[in-house]
């Protein structure tokens, strides 16, 4: 029988059964996250019929305008997993601090961070948007919290997935024994499993980057875009496609094969390392990439080695078919120019 159709939840208790030990708990915390995907996907669907597109006024602690979606998906989020009584902590890209369960909730032993409405400054066009999450086991002792809980390797994860809202709503997700994709029915209100066992092809054809930023970049990046712009009888005729959602361009190219890639620029000195934020992006997605078969790195380092140093940290990433990141990883060490 096919395993085409089973529901997430199915999915879930099938990999729980084949650990013996397991007390359910992980099971139970990531159900409280899908119905809170669930309950985004709706609201997403019909934002602008409700008066929740558009700005609140507010700025998030990356003085990014805070947009009315984003707020309502990090509150579902956040009023969700607080009752679940499976997180000793919590942390939001537009948090500036650990979000703590609130005193007279039971607590738990995972730590929950996640980035409530990723590609949000495309919501009021109507382009893909989604919620990115990583699970994390606590390591501190005692029934509190410490920061080293929050400040994890990406090779520390439990699990990490997204949830994608476009045409139709997707959640792909890993718990480090490959990657699954499952597409909610609205008939019924069930994610079902759509696409088994993700594999990211070993090469793509397409490139994704905000070439608008060529002026600001470092002379190895541009000696990599060059490469892949460059007609060679060794290699695809690369397509530039860029959509300015993390999650949807990821999303294709983990389907497609290719490379996205988010370099630092000199463009906001602000901001030296990267945009995209180490904890609650880039180690993620990188999770879910290789357990997909593909690759994630800075250029010089691999993202799920890096030992974060603040909740906020940002880093560059390029991510994508192994033999893609292998290649811009030769122009970043000199191998290559």
């Amino acid at each position: 029988m096919s395993e085409i159709g089973i529901t997430v939840t199915q999915h879930l208790l099938g990999q729980q059964a084949e650990h013996g030990g397991a007390t359910g708990a992980f099971t139970r915390l990531l159900n409280e996250l899908i119905l809170s995907a669930k309950i985004i996907s709706r609201e997403v669907t019909k934002a602008g019929l409700v008066e929740i597109l558009g700005f609140t006024g507010a700025r998030n602690v990356q003085d990014e305008q805070v947009r009315k979606l984003d707020v309502y998906a990090h509150d579902i989020i956040i009023r969700r997993l607080c009752h679940s009584g499976h997180l000793c902590v919590m942390a939001s890209e537009e948090d500036a601090d650990p979000i703590e369960i609130p005193r007279g909730f039971q607590v738990g032993n995972y730590v929950l961070m996640f980035d409530p409405l990723d590609g949000s400054s495309n919501i009021d066009a109507n382009v893909s948007i989604g919620t990115i999450f990583s699970i994390l086991r606590k390591k501190s002792p005692g029934v509190g919290y410490q920061m080293s809980d929050l400040l994890q390797p990406g090779f520390q994860q439990v699990a990490a997935g997204y949830f994608l809202y476009g045409s139709s709503t997707m959640m792909v997700y890993t718990t480090g024994a490959g990657v699954s994709g499952f597409t909610l029915d609205p008939s019924v209100g069930e994610f079902l499993l759509s696409h088994p066992n993700i594999e990211i092809p070993s090469r793509g054809k397409i490139f994704s980057a905000n070439v608008g930023y060529w002026d600001y970049w470092s002379q190895e990046t541009k000696n990599y875009i060059d490469y892949l712009r460059r007609p060679d009888q060794n290699k695809p005729v690369y397509s530039c496609r860029y959509i300015g959602s993390l999650v949807a361009d990821f999303h294709r190219t983990l389907l497609y094969g290719g490379v996205f890639l988010y370099p630092a620029d000199s463009k906001d000195p602000k901001k030296p390392h990267g945009k995209l934020r180490l904890l609650y992006e880039c180690s993620p997605l990188a999770f879910v990439c290789e357990q997909a078969g593909g690759a994630a790195t800075t250029g010089r380092e691999r993202i799920m080695e890096i030992m974060p140093q603040e909740l906020h940290q940002r880093v560059p990433i390029i991510i994508g078919s192994p033999e893609e990141v292998y290649m811009a990883e030769q122009f970043y060490d000199g191998r290559l120019s």
